[in-house]
């Protein structure tokens, strides 16, 4: 039992199931404001969450855990209520380690400030502090009040501590600690963006990055801590080394809110949101551009156009904002930041002109254009002649500002200055940074280093956005486009797998370190990984197995599988090219959900080898994170040889030629005719095909010498836009 910091209050800790405590929720966590319809579910995960940390009455101990959530879709928000549930429960110190730079520092720490109420009138609960010095007091003395019997009316405060990403800072930090009594004082560590500057980047040369010694110190200093990583990528943190002093012991997933607008929504198929920049329009040493492309200019109308309807729709106390993220190179910055200041000023001119003036009347045109675009998402937006008459007003109100490394004005940008935003930079506007009101991205940028996970932290235009999804748009090369749509299966696969794994109640150190990346990309940097892991294709193709013959069950149960999809579906000859005289001709049940087949075929089919059923599982995942995406996708299933046994040699490699090759026959007058293509191009021209056959398979050489008969057979064709990698790392167990 421990006293709670408000009065009348006493936190009983009962141990659950899965060995943690049973945190209460208590004045601080009750006040804040959370949004209604998914407040529960915040507080209650925030709950599950603090259930893995040490428990407050703990005399010493520590953990380290992962929490994951989507890019821009509530992390701080989950964090800030764990901070409420920690000073409900009794935690004296709570420390958020935040931001790299000035401006992302500073936008946590207000929003912590504010959400947390630290600044109410009279008594506050906490004692904020931010960056404190190697002699700073203001610690020792707020944690001497909990050793004191204080006057009625009056209790201990939780320090709360806003600490930059730096050296320096977190030195001073550690240093005012390390002279303090702290046993038996529970301490929450909270890492936002955990899996950037955090970690070792020289563990491969052996030794330590200041940042992260930095946090190991001020772990060692803190007798009973817990150490919560948050992130939205979280590859880097599964694949250091688990006997790493960061390798988190559990992991848990946050669930976005109701009106969460992330990947799954911007790049659903045949998308209007996203627009392709031409490859002549994406700057580069060999692609020079000496004027504004056509592609950023029709990001601009579209971006104005949408302002401008908000204005007239009275939404001018809210924000309004257009990124553009060309590289991060500071040079292309300053051209990109001129291009659109120049475009703004002579639109303005040209806007001014008297309404039947021809280039006032071309620009209008161009306007018109992007409106219809708008509209197709849009179907509230204003009749067009309406919005054209605010357009000249929204782009005189619009304010144009840079942002990155050189610039000094991130940390003072004030949004309640005007409505309409254009944000020029780079990694200023990377990882961290809340554009708020962001419904244009224009993103010039090539896939530069590879890294999965530095890409999906570009996707700032994610967010709470569902009210004006309509009039969002996000303008990409190909190749960076492509990336996101494949990592959206990836991303799924890894929340999945950890979600699976934390109902184990295991620590996180027997998982298996095995799950999708993108094909084109690197999960994450190699340099924070001393452990080298492997990427094993799953390309296109026919994937099959090995082993269908290997228990007689299996070949039972997979029989009455077959036989059941064959009378449940309706199949009929297959009108690909079979001029074959003796053969029994294929069949095939064309578009069939594949909702259905995966569950009722696929995911039915037993392998009775381990070595085919890992490979199985890897391919079931594919489609079943590619359904959520496509739900109303087709297949088609081939009953090859209308189910007639063909005859197969089977060794310890395998099944030998599990497809009929091509086949051809001579002609009366000389050559020879190709009567059927084989068993390989026996497949549907998108999507998944499906080939089911019976083998009997015999010693290799040796026909007489039957191993099995009558083998059900079932192989799956991965189309390209389908294929993915998937990375093995030799650490964690087989859960």
């Amino acid at each position: 039992m421990v006293n709670n910091p408000e009065p009348n209050v006493v936190v009983i800790l009962p141990q659950t199931a899965l060995g943690g405590w049973e945190p209460v929720r208590g004045a601080e966590t009750e006040a804040l404001a959370l949004p209604a319809a998914s407040r529960e579910m915040i507080i209650g995960e925030a709950a599950r969450i603090m259930r893995r940390c040490v428990a407050p009455t703990s005399p010493e101990g520590d953990a380290t855990g992962l929490v994951v959530g989507y890019v821009q879709s509530g992390k701080t928000m989950s964090f800030t209520t764990v901070a409420a549930l920690a000073r409900d429960n009794g935690f004296q110190i709570v420390i958020v380690v935040t931001g790299t730079k000035t401006h992302l520092l500073a936008q946590s720490r207000n929003r912590l400030r504010d959400d947390l109420r630290v600044n109410r009138s009279g008594y506050t609960p906490w004692r904020h502090i931010e960056n404190p010095t190697a002699d700073d007091t203001i610690i020792r003395d707020t944690l001497a009040e909990w050793q004191m019997n204080l006057p009625s009316g009056q209790y201990p405060r939780t320090m709360l501590v806003t600490v930059m990403k730096h050296v320096t800072h977190l030195n001073n930090l550690t240093a005012v600690l390390t002279g303090l009594n702290l046993r038996g004082v529970p301490v929450l560590i909270i890492d936002d963006e955990a899996d950037q500057a955090s970690l070792n980047n020289r563990v491969r040369q052996g030794t330590t990055t200041p940042t992260y010694e930095c946090l190991l110190a001020l772990k060692r200093v803190l007798p009973q801590h817990s150490f919560l990583q948050y992130t939205a990528t979280p590859q880097a943190l599964l694949l250091i080394n688990i006997i790493d002093v960061l390798s988190p012991d559990f992991a848990d997933v946050l669930t976005p809110g109701d009106g969460y607008v992330g990947g799954r929504e911007f790049f659903r198929p045949q998308t209007t949101h996203i627009h392709t920049i031409p490859a002549a329009e994406i700057p580069s040493t060999r692609n020079i551009l000496n004027a504004p492309p056509e592609s950023l200019q029709s990001a601009m109308r579209i971006f104005f156009l949408g302002a401008a309807a908000g204005i007239l729709a009275g939404n001018a106390n809210r924000v309004r904002s257009m990124m553009v993220h060309p590289s991060q190179a500071t040079a292309k910055h300053e051209q990109s930041a001129t291009w659109v200041t120049n475009i703004r000023t002579h639109w303005m001119q040209i806007l001014s002109l008297p309404a039947n003036d021809p280039d006032r009347v071309a620009l209008l045109a161009l306007f018109q254009t992007d409106y219809n675009d708008l509209s197709t998402t849009e179907p509230n937006i204003p009749p067009f002649a309406t919005v054209a008459e605010r357009l000249e007003l929204t782009i005189l109100r619009t304010r144009i500002v840079t942002l990155n490394a050189q610039a000094t004005n991130a940390r003072d940008l004030n949004w309640n200055d005007t409505y309409p935003w254009i944000l020029v930079g780079g990694n200023a506007m990377d990882r961290g940074f809340t554009v708020n009101g962001l419904t244009v991205t224009y993103m010039p940028r090539s896939l530069g280093s590879g890294n999965a996970d530095t890409i999906q932290q570009r996707a700032r235009f994610f967010g709470y956005k569902r009210d004006y999804f309509g009039y969002c748009r996000v303008f990409l090369g190909a190749d960076v486009h492509d990336a996101f749509q494949r990592y959206l299966a990836c991303e799924e696969d890894i929340r999945s797998q950890l979600t699976e794994h934390r109902d184990t109640g295991q620590p996180l150190s027997v998982w298996r370190r095995k799950f999708f990346s993108p094909r084109m990309l690197r999960p994450t940097r190699e340099s924070v990984i001393d452990i080298s892991y492997q990427s094993i294709p799953i390309p296109t193709g026919w994937h099959y197995p090995n082993g269908p013959h290997d228990t007689p069950e299996a070949i039972h149960d997979n029989g009455e599988l077959f036989m059941r999809i064959r009378q449940q579906f309706s199949f009929v000859q297959h009108n690909g090219l079979d001029l074959r005289q003796n053969s029994q001709h294929n069949l095939v049940a064309a578009n069939l959900s594949l909702q259905t087949i995966h569950e009722e075929l696929l995911s039915a089919y037993r392998f009775p080898r381990p070595e085919d059923t890992e490979k199985f599982a890897a391919l079931l995942r594919i489609i079943q994170f590619w359904l959520v995406e496509h739900p109303q996708d087709q297949c088609s299933v081939f009953l090859i040889g209308n189910g007639q046994t063909r005859a197969r040699g089977y060794s310890n490699d395998g099944i030998d030629q599990p497809f009929q090759g091509a086949q051809y026959a001579q002609q009366p007058g000389g050559g020879r005719q190709r009567t059927y293509p084989g068993d390989r191009d026996v497949r549907a021209n998108s999507g998944i095909s499906v080939q089911l056959q019976y083998l009997t398979l015999h010693e290799r050489g040796n026909p007489a010498n039957v191993i099995a008969q009558d083998v059900p057979f079932l192989a799956i064709y991965i189309p390209q836009n389908m294929a993915q990698d998937e990375v093995h790392q030799p650490q964690g167990g087989n859960s």
